[in-house]
């Protein structure tokens, strides 16, 4: 499985930005995916995440209500869409998937800044 993000860029605090994570490859084989996200200095973190199949989704609490996951199957595409950005978003976002074999695929980053 290949991921690939895109989307990311400089904002001011308050506006949106929607990532996109294209995947390719052994698709069938994804059970999970997500999106997570590193600031300087912090460990990564879980932003969300969304049922392959199901489209049960899960977020963090501190981004309950301003973010949302989706995805089309069609496209092979999962998306972040990320309304009222605060300063404290700014951070290289990852998109992840999870196979029924327990293997994890990351990919290559995308950065967001949010400006104040």
């Amino acid at each position: 499985v290949q991921l690939v993000e895109s989307g990311g860029g400089l904002v001011q605090a308050g506006n949106s930005l929607r990532l996109s994570c294209a995947a390719s490859g052994s698709t069938v084989s994804i059970n999970v995916m997500g999106w997570y996200r590193q600031a300087p200095g912090k460990q990564r973190e879980l932003v969300a995440t969304i049922t392959y199949g199901g489209g049960s989704t899960n977020y963090a609490d501190s981004v309950k209500g301003r973010f949302t996951i989706s995805r089309d199957n069609r496209k092979n595409t999962m998306y972040l869409q990320m309304n009222s950005l605060k300063p404290e978003d700014t951070a290289v976002y990852y998109c992840k998937a999870s196979t029924g074999y327990l293997t994890n695929y990351w990919g290559q980053g995308t950065q967001v800044t949010v400006s104040s």
